[in-house]
C-alpha cells in the first residue's frame, strides 16, 4: 500500500512559476516509477510527467514540455514538479501516481496509486 499526497497548489498569474510537491509513504519510494497527470473541469484527467525509478529517465506531455521539470528527491521520499511560464490553459487538479509493472506511460492504466490531488489555477 502506497499513500500519495500532493501540495503546492495555488493561485498564479500567467507567467508565473508553481512548484507541486508529492509526498509518497508505505513503500520504498526509490523503487518505484512515478507520474504527474491533470483534470481540468469537464476533460479527461491526462498525462503530463514521468520519471523513472532508477534512472531518473524522463518524459512530458508535448503541451508542458520545456516548461514543466519533474523531479524526484528518493532521500525525501518526494516527487516534484515545477512548472514555469504557467498559462491559463494549465488550469487543473494535479495527481501524482505511482507506475505499476504494465508498459503504458501516458495513460492512467499504467498506473496504479494516486494521490488525492492539488488545485493551481492560472489567471490570465
Amino acid at each position: 500500500q502506497v499513500q500519495l499526497v500532493e501540495s503546492g497548489g495555488g493561485l498564479v498569474q500567467a507567467g508565473g512559476s508553481l512548484r507541486l510537491s508529492c509526498a509518497a509513504s508505505g513503500r520504498t519510494f526509490s523503487s518505484y516509477s512515478m507520474g504527474w497527470f491533470r483534470q481540468a473541469p469537464g476533460m479527461e484527467r491526462e498525462f503530463v510527467a514521468y520519471i523513472s525509478a532508477s534512472t531518473g529517465y524522463t518524459l512530458y506531455a508535448v503541451s508542458v514540455k520545456g516548461r514543466f521539470t519533474i523531479s524526484r528527491d528518493n532521500a525525501k521520499n518526494t516527487m516534484y514538479l515545477q512548472m514555469n511560464n504557467l498559462r491559463p490553459e494549465d488550469t487543473a487538479v494535479y495527481y501524482c501516481a505511482t507506475k505499476n509493472s504494465g508498459v503504458a506511460v501516458r495513460t492512467m492504466d499504467g498506473y496504479d496509486y494516486w494521490g488525492q490531488g492539488t488545485q493551481v489555477t492560472v489567471s490570465s
